[in-house]
């Protein structure tokens, strides 16, 4: 059984961050992300991550599971339908997902990649 640590999420949500610079998947204005990774092992990783309002195009090289702490976005595969993310929702990109993510209001997650 797995329990999530209400006050854990807390301190994500407040969590100070370090700049990560300019996001490389931005499609228009440049981006500013930040970050704290709490875990990684080889190519798989969690922490906490934040970034700027803006479009931009991503093509899933790993799988991710984030968690939205605040914000909000509309993401849309490549030939679907685009969905609505924002605080207290879970979202799951698989490998090989591609698509949008237009975000609307600075969003910060905690995220785990695998």
């Amino acid at each position: 059984m797995i329990t999530v640590d209400t006050e854990l999420l807390a301190q994500a949500a407040d969590a100070e961050l370090e700049d990560w610079g300019p996001l490389p998947e931005a499609t228009g204005e440049p981006m500013a992300t930040h970050g704290l990774e709490i875990w990684a092992d080889g190519d798989r990783s969690a922490g906490i991550w934040q970034c700027t309002p803006g479009p931009s195009y991503w093509v899933q090289d790993e799988n991710e599971v984030i968690y939205v702490l605040s914000g909000r976005m509309t993401v849309t595969p490549d030939g679907g339908e685009p969905a609505e993310i924002k605080a207290g929702d879970v979202a799951v990109f698989p490998i090989g997902w591609k698509g949008t993510w237009d975000i609307h209001e600075t969003v910060r997650k905690v995220y785990a990649i695998f």
